[in-house]
């Protein structure tokens, strides 16, 4: 068995010495699973445009705000401003999610902020080493122009500090407490995978994050199967509810192969009830094509989701890059 190259540290019950797993989970698929979809197997893929203009403008964000607003930048790049802290979830201003600056997905539309109009950030949540959540080059930028804090699960401290030498670090396993200025930081587990290239998989945790904010407290997955809903009751019976969930409602398609590491819009509602969240973000879509479903799918079927539970569209917000929300109060 490989050695793990960035972390070393005793078995648990989700850590088997050498990598990371989901307790009672699925492991993702393999390499002759991923052949069968990208070489027809599972369905038609939708063509996505190669660019497109957001219906709302580049946001110009205020330098901090009192209470609770969310502006979406793409895909999972959110700039939440709670309670006077400026907060970053896993930042990519990069215009390829790949390995290579050359091919690889692409952004097909804009960064909903503009990498030169962001307010001082305090904080980075970074939930795994995907590549479309983990981009080295903003993370070098970010430390160049702000010295965030990072936040990040086992592991993906390695990679980040190769990448981005001096970048500020603090690495937390599932359940650890971490006490940053303006805000408690809980590491709580998500149903997902890892890996950057071929010989690491599993080797960094995935995570999602409970933020205790003078605004109230906030909910973020990166990227998550549903398993059931098993995280999503505990994360509401550890910390009693939250004032806004932050949920990912694309790439699930095909379900064969995404199901267990890519929920889709109707498990994202369900999510959001069993966290007993007031109030959720939808993201994870219509910025790289990643997987088969159009672009615009994962907002209609959230819709549909959300009448067909007699939930009002302000409750659950798929937002677009630029889009600007002020959470009402829980």
């Amino acid at each position: 068995m490989a050695a793990n190259r960035y972390y070393q540290g005793p078995v648990s019950d989700h850590f088997d010495g050498t990598r990371f797993f989901n307790p009672g989970g699925a492991e993702p698929r393999g390499f002759s699973d991923l052949l069968r979809w990208r070489l027809g197997g599972g369905g038609s893929r939708a063509v996505w445009p190669r660019r497109v203009e957001s219906p709302f403008p580049q946001a110009v964000p205020e330098a901090r705000v009192a209470d609770l607003r969310v502006t979406m930048v793409g895909h999972a790049t959110l700039l939440v401003q709670a309670g006077g802290l400026n907060i970053l979830t896993d930042p990519v201003w990069s215009e390829r999610v790949s390995p290579v600056s050359f091919a690889g997905p692409r952004r097909v539309v804009e960064p909903g902020i503009a990498f030169d109009r962001l307010p001082p950030i305090d904080l980075v949540l970074l939930s795994h080493d995907h590549y479309d959540h983990l981009d080295t080059e903003t993370l070098g930028r970010l430390r160049a122009r702000h010295d965030p804090l990072v936040v990040t699960p086992l592991g993906n401290d390695r990679i980040v500090a190769e990448a981005a030498p001096g970048l500020r670090i603090a690495t937390g396993d599932w359940g650890d407490r971490i006490e940053v200025p303006g805000a408690v930081v809980h590491v709580e587990p998500a149903h997902h995978w890892s890996a950057r290239g071929l010989r690491d998989r599993r080797m960094a945790l995935w995570a999602a994050f409970a933020v205790e904010t003078r605004a109230g407290r906030i909910y973020h997955v990166g990227d998550t199967g549903f398993h059931g809903g098993t995280n999503y009751r505990a994360a509401a019976a550890k910390h009693g509810g939250f004032r806004l969930a932050i949920l990912p409602i694309g790439a699930y398609a095909p379900r064969w192969f995404m199901a267990a590491q890519h929920q889709g819009p109707e498990e994202a509602v369900e999510g959001m009830l069993l966290a007993d969240a007031r109030h959720a973000v939808g993201h994870h879509w219509s910025t790289f094509q990643l997987t088969d479903e159009p672009i615009d799918e994962p907002g209609r079927l959230l819709a549909g989701a959300l009448a067909a539970r007699g939930l009002g569209r302000d409750r659950f917000r798929p937002m677009l890059p630029g889009e600007t929300w002020d959470v009402p109060e829980a």
